[in-house]
């Protein structure tokens, strides 16, 4: 977690967060004290105690592009709506 950090604290200028997957939710979430953590779901946002924003979307892992869990128009809103942020 100690270079997630450092990573993170480079990028000053960082607004929104994209998840990709719950495992990286999870670690975000952890990051930046998200207390109560709401269940991940593609295209669920929140924001963070210190102004962040996250937006979660499942991996784009061949599992779920293959069986369609997750679209290029899925993963396409989730960006979009990264950049509305």
């Amino acid at each position: 977690m100690g270079y997630l950090r450092r990573e993170l604290e480079l990028l000053s200028e960082l607004r929104v967060l994209i998840a990709l997957g719950d495992f990286a939710y999870r670690a975000l979430c952890d990051l930046y004290g998200v207390r109560p953590r709401p269940k991940f779901g593609h295209g669920t946002e929140l924001e963070t105690p210190n102004g962040k924003h996250i937006i979660c979307s499942y991996h784009p892992s061949q599992q779920n592009t293959f069986t369609g869990r997750l679209t290029e128009p899925m993963l396409d809103s989730v960006f979009s709506r990264a950049r509305e942020l």
